[in-house]
């Protein structure tokens, strides 16, 4: 895969700068992270070379010095609000990103509850971490938040919310998703870390949009594309240029929020650190960019596919026509088409000719391999075997699974375990594979291709199962599908 960001840089300069900003608040920052620790599949999308964990890893460079703090509204474990990307509930997220921190030698200070009106269910979750020995806090509903200044910079407000013990420079505040308060959890701990004397500094970590390229730069409508379920919308910082004479971009609702950050700011200290909601972020991501074309057109590929994905969650009933039709305005900013994804067209053509369902994959030399439904396998199974082979430089007729080890597993799921569907998923293939890998040198030499598929592009005509997806997510494949639930297998003419 062509690289067009410097990860080794990123780790660098990332870790220093934040340093650099721990040293302007006297020794104790609180860093408001958004976006995903580990896991960011979009940004190593748009940005090819950047790794899903490389913000976890640039955080392990501060570990010594780093704490972490969970944040998770009551309102959200109330209503069971499901992390859709994993399918666990918010409160479940929470004790899994503990887990997943602690794992990697990151210290997990505590986990703090917003929202706080009495919420019985907030309480249980309280109680369950006590048990847990996991240090928790309450955060309280303040009336007239974001506005009422007055009252919030008070101990009626900010006063009123439990103070977090921490015990190092830097916390990192971090959540299972958006709107569970991680800023009014750093803006709390501000006020009453000045009531003790304590002169804490904040600060927010965001990778999208990159402050430093330009509004319409394709990473950026990338991001906006990304988020169009949120209705978010990149702007020009109208502070930052007022301050500075520079344009820069970030987001509307850091934007439309600065005014009341700067209020607070001034109520808590008398003067506010930052001229914009720009001079907040201490995102270096720009900086690390080495090939501006590469990653221009990933992220165009990530605009189509963040498209098709808009389709299929609304053919599903979980999305919305206006997310559609707000990536497909995105699209004509961008002067991208459908067109311009080459799988679209292959699998699509083959689908049309068998009657099968089928698939396409864009290998990175640009080559284009097309498979469909067999009796054998589902569409997505024969794919990668065939995109793996011809990695492997094995030639297309090769058998590497022998119909005879297919077959008893086909029993196994339908006889057995009640299945529907006979043919192998992706995994289950992958299964078969690294079994006989033992002792077949073609199937050793085509697993081994398995990291040369990140970075290519892959279209189906159906809608795949959660399992096929999650599959080719892992493997760093770009993947778009037609919003069309799959259908039964027809026989061939």
């Amino acid at each position: 895969m062509k690289k067009g960001f410097d990860n080794d840089k990123y780790l660098k300069i990332q870790s220093e700068h934040i340093k650099e900003r721990i040293s302007h608040f006297g020794n104790k920052l609180y860093l408001e992270f958004g976006g995903k620790l580990f896991d960011d599949y979009h940004a190593s999308r748009v940005l090819p070379g950047f790794e899903p964990d490389s913000k976890l890893k640039m955080l392990m460079n501060l570990s010594d010095m780093a704490e972490i703090v969970i944040v998770i509204s009551a309102v959200d474990i109330e209503k069971n609000k499901i992390r859709g990307d994993l399918g666990i509930t918010y409160d479940k997220d929470v004790l899994r990103l503990r887990d997943e921190f602690m794992s990697r030698g990151l210290y997990v200070g505590s986990v703090v509850i917003t929202h706080f009106n009495g919420q019985e269910c907030a309480k249980a979750f309280a109680k369950r971490l006590k048990k847990l020995n996991i240090k928790s806090y309450f955060h309280y509903m303040i009336e007239g938040y974001p506005d009422n200044v007055a009252l919030i910079d008070s101990d009626k407000g900010y006063g009123k919310n439990d103070y977090i013990e921490t015990t190092r420079p830097l916390v990192v505040v971090t959540a299972p998703g958006p709107g569970s308060g991680k800023m009014a959890v750093c803006l709390s701990q501000l006020y009453n870390e000045n009531v003790r004397g304590v002169k804490a500094g904040y600060a927010k970590f965001e990778t999208f949009p990159i402050w430093n390229l330009p509004l319409k730069h394709p990473v950026n409508m990338a991001y906006e594309a990304a988020t169009a379920d949120l209705n978010d919308v990149n702007m020009i910082d109208p502070w930052h240029l007022e301050a500075y004479g520079t344009t820069t971009v970030n987001y509307n609702r850091d934007i439309e929020i600065y005014p009341v950050l700067d209020a607070i700011f001034k109520g808590i200290y008398g003067e506010n650190p930052y001229k914009s909601p720009t001079d907040m972020g201490v995102n270096m991501a720009g900086n690390c960019i080495v090939d501006d074309e590469i990653c221009r057109q990933a992220s165009k590929q990530e605009i189509i596919r963040r498209y098709y994905a808009s389709m299929c969650s609304f053919a599903e009933g979980k999305g919305t026509e206006e997310e559609v039709n707000k990536i497909r305005l995105l699209m004509q900013q961008a002067q991208i088409s459908i067109e311009d994804r080459k799988v679209i067209e292959a699998a699509n053509k083959r689908s049309e000719k068998s009657g099968l369902p089928a698939a396409a994959i864009e290998m990175n030399d640009g080559t284009i391999i097309t498979s469909e439904t067999s009796d054998l396998l589902g569409t997505c199974a024969a794919l990668l075997l065939h995109g793996i082979k011809y990695l492997a430089g094995l030639d297309h007729k090769v058998k590497l699974i022998p119909a005879e080890m297919i077959e008893p597993i086909q029993k196994t799921k339908v006889k057995y375990l009640r299945g529907n569907n006979p043919r192998l998923h992706t995994d289950e293939v992958l299964v078969a594979l690294s079994m006989l890998s033992l002792n077949n040198e073609n199937c050793k030499k085509a697993l081994e291709q398995l990291p040369n598929l990140k970075g290519c592009q892959v279209h189906t005509s159906v809608m795949l199962s959660e399992v096929d997806r999650k599959i080719w997510q892992k493997l760093g494949v770009g993947l778009t599908m037609e919003p069309v639930q799959k259908k039964a297998l027809t026989s061939r003419k």
